[in-house]
């Protein structure tokens, strides 16, 4: 085996190598100079070897921190630990971002599908399958009410409905002997006119009567549906004949129960405003004090953001639905509401949050589309702010890339050089490898 010895060694060195204690000397050194450095890998599981485990530790420092050079600023995760921390990658798209203002909001329920369930008729509650928090859907029965009442109005009904059927034959007979007295007369002068005309005025009574019968019957039948009685109910009540004083009470529209003002056994009346009160609870109306200076640029579906007082950091999403026509005059501010989903269960009617509402801006309708991302896929590393980007060919790794941006609009941040249109990088998630990142640089000063 041939060495090669550079000229720049001591002369000591370069005499008969075969022969001389320093050629391990040389093997040794040129081996340390054409040692590659090592990729930073997980050796966490591996066993050193007790022979070389100390010359490893000491020796090959130089080659790992050439390795954590070339991987710098990389992060590898399991797919179970995206999956758990809910990283979630997107393409970069361009967005038109428009200026937003903050204003003090409260949450109040929607008045358009809320309802304020009352008892039709006087009567005692038997029946209360219902309670605070329960959802129902429309046609549920909320409770039952006896009322004397009722059974009064439906044995009326009956009564005046057999008036009516017992008018009828009356009115055939009478028909008949009009029809016999005018064919005699017609035929042969065989009966007096004025028979004909005291058969013709017997019919006419009876028609009458049939008549005065039937809207009795059709007076009822109001009554009925006026103490709350549907057709369905008086169908069932005409084919059964039976008389049934309980009356349910039906939701109107579908909801949640927020209030019951009612207790088994109690006495209701028409009088009481409600007794339960249903409201969409999934659906809420935010109403936001808006200062007259910024009512110009708030427009019917502008796109708003709610801000609660806690350590919530979700921000839910709405859009403004109505502007009042009229500021008050004491704090010269005019209500503007948004509908928002109640996700997560987080808005309480009756709370109070802060609503970011986008500005539409007069000098600048139609601003351009600029490349955005969400605020929480913005970090801050080392006084710089970086987004995380998938590392190309290789699986579940990431790699945080320094980038220019502008003041975050509308829950966005513009981005004006480091990611291009179309280009993926972790939407959400950012902080988890902003902090897997922190502990390697960590351990590795350590």
């Amino acid at each position: 085996m041939l060495l090669f010895v550079p000229e720049s060694y001591p002369a000591h060195f370069r005499g008969d190598v075969a022969s001389s204690k320093n050629a391990v000397s040389i093997v040794a050194v040129i081996a340390l100079v054409l040692m590659p450095g090592c990729r930073h890998k997980d050796t966490s599981n591996a066993v050193p070897d007790k022979a070389t485990d100390a010359h490893a530790h000491g020796d090959s420092h130089e080659g790992h921190a050439r390795g954590e050079e070339q991987h710098s600023g990389e992060v590898k995760l399991t797919s179970d630990a995206i999956a758990r921390y809910g990283i979630r990658i997107e393409s970069a798209s361009l967005w038109k971002l428009q200026p937003a203002f903050m204003a003090p909001a409260r949450v109040a329920f929607n008045a358009e599908t809320m309802a304020h369930v009352g008892s039709p008729l006087p009567g005692r509650v038997v029946e209360l399958p219902v309670r605070l928090g329960d959802k129902v859907q429309i046609g549920d029965v909320l409770l039952q009410v006896e009322s004397p009442q009722l059974g009064e109005a439906q044995s009326e009904f009956l009564q005046k409905r057999i008036l009516a059927q017992s008018a009828i034959p009356a009115v055939e007979l009478a028909r008949n002997a009009l029809d016999r007295a005018t064919r005699l007369y017609d035929q042969n002068r065989g009966i007096a006119l004025d028979e004909v005309q005291k058969r013709e005025a017997e019919f006419r009574v009876a028609f009458a009567a049939q008549k005065s019968a039937e809207s009795a019957v059709i007076a009822a039948e109001n009554k009925l549906h006026l103490l709350g009685m549907d057709q369905a109910a008086v169908e069932r009540l005409v084919e059964s004949g039976e008389v049934q004083s309980r009356f349910p009470i039906r939701a109107p529209v579908p909801g949640t129960v927020v209030e019951r003002e009612v207790t088994l056994g109690e006495l209701v009346s028409p009088e009481k405003e409600a007794l339960l009160v249903l409201a969409d609870t999934e659906t809420v109306w935010v109403l936001a004090d808006v200062p007259e200076a910024r009512l110009p640029n708030v427009v019917v579906g502008a796109a708003a953001w709610l801000k609660t007082s806690g350590l919530e950091t979700h921000k839910h999403e709405g859009s403004v639905s109505y502007i009042a026509p009229m500021v008050d005059a004491r704090t010269r501010t005019a209500q503007v509401r948004i509908d928002a989903k109640c996700e997560h269960g987080s808005l309480w009617p009756g709370m109070f949050v802060q609503a970011e509402i986008t500005a539409t801006d007069r000098n600048n309708p139609d601003p351009a589309p600029v490349i955005a991302v969400p605020e929480e896929a913005v970090q801050t590393m080392d006084r710089r702010s970086v987004i995380f980007v998938p590392v190309p060919n290789e699986e579940n790794t990431f790699v945080q890339r320094a980038v220019s941006v502008d003041k975050s609009v509308s829950g966005l941040v513009p981005i004006h050089s480091g990611l291009v249109e179309g280009e993926p990088y972790v939407a959400a998630g950012s902080f988890i490898l902003k902090a897997e990142l922190g502990k390697g640089s960590a351990a590795h000063e350590h």
